[in-house]
């Protein structure tokens, strides 16, 4: 906080209108910037609640300059600025989904063997004998006598993709909700609930769903780590209804959003609802370091709560002022 010239005792007059000044410069603004930069410059102690879906790791335009190292050390930089912003029983929550799947040249590659999607009947049997048969024959004169095509010889026998998979390094699936209650508990920030996001299938993104027996993408999960201090538990903040219908449920039955041409990783409004209604209060300051097209700023607006987003993105953050101006859906 030297930028600002703070005196963190707040003992005169001067030092207070300074940091209500400072003040001033976040509430309920949508600031273009890079995350660590901007969280470096909120006062201590000022955030209620933080919520936030990061960038996932899984090749999206917003995300694509970045390497998993340098992924690795944006989210564990966010997330360790928030023991001094957040207010002492403050929550930070962060809706992620858990598998992160990117190519790693250090696993052994293999291929999967898809019995119930082969074109050909052509087997590895099939291409023995034949080869057994016509020893001098190459790949494509043995396509030609088995009625196949070459790329059916080299699978069957290499198990390997003569249009070049052999040489593309495998997927690596790695759980990301380890990583997260780590570089948190090395902040002192603790694991303090667990939601899980059901949402629809995500059929399109699924490339996995005819190749393996991977499950089609279909939850996200919303880890909530609290700053240690006095957690105020209002349970008037819902109705009995709500209490037992999501309130205190483990999973929350949410669609995703019906389109994604404002932002290509757009949450429901219905998500940051839930969560904002459940762990803050009208007045409190919610924070969302990478806002997107502004979807926690909107709701926290509804919902009568001060809000701060950043993005690193000029596009978004004109599409999340402009939702915020005329709080359109």
């Amino acid at each position: 906080m030297e930028e600002f010239g703070i005196s963190h005792q707040y003992d005169t007059i001067d030092s207070i209108e300074r940091n209500a000044s400072i003040s001033h410069e976040f509430i309920n603004k949508i600031i273009h910037g890079d995350s660590l930069t901007i969280l470096n410059k909120i006062p201590d102690n000022f955030v209620d609640l933080s919520f936030w879906s990061p960038p996932y790791f899984v090749g999206k335009t917003y995300e694509s300059h970045l390497s998993f190292e340098e992924w690795q050390n944006l989210i564990k930089g966010v997330v360790a600025a928030h023991f001094r912003i957040l207010k002492k029983g403050g929550f930070l929550v962060i809706n992620i989904a858990d598998i992160l799947c990117f190519k790693d040249s250090n696993i052994p590659r293999y291929m999967a063997n898809n019995l119930s999607n082969k074109k050909s009947a052509v087997t590895k049997n099939d291409i023995l004998k034949a080869m057994e048969a016509n020893p001098d024959a190459n790949r494509r004169r043995l396509a030609e006598i088995l009625g196949c095509s070459e790329q059916t010889i080299q699978r069957r026998i290499e198990h390997n993709n003569v249009r070049g998979g052999k040489s593309n390094p495998s997927t690596r699936i790695l759980l990301v909700g380890g990583l997260l209650q780590d570089w948190a508990l090395e902040n002192n920030l603790f694991l303090y609930d667990h939601r899980i996001w059901h949402k629809d299938p995500c059929w399109a993104n699924s490339r996995w769903h005819s190749n393996s027996y991977r499950a089609v993408d279909e939850f996200e999960h919303l880890y909530i780590f609290s700053k240690p201090g006095i957690v105020e538990i209002d349970r008037n903040r819902l109705s009995k209804a709500e209490w037992a219908e999501w309130g205190s449920r483990g999973v929350w039955e949410i669609r995703s959003v019906r389109r994604n041409d404002r932002h290509e990783g757009e949450f429901p409004e219905l998500l940051a609802e839930r969560t904002i209604r459940l762990l803050s209060d009208p007045g409190d300051i919610i924070l969302d370091p990478f806002v997107g097209s502004g979807t926690t700023a909107v709701v926290a607006k509804k919902l009568k709560r001060n809000y701060i987003g950043i993005d690193r993105m000029e596009q978004y953050v004109e599409i999340a002022r402009e939702r915020i101006e005329s709080q359109l859906l």
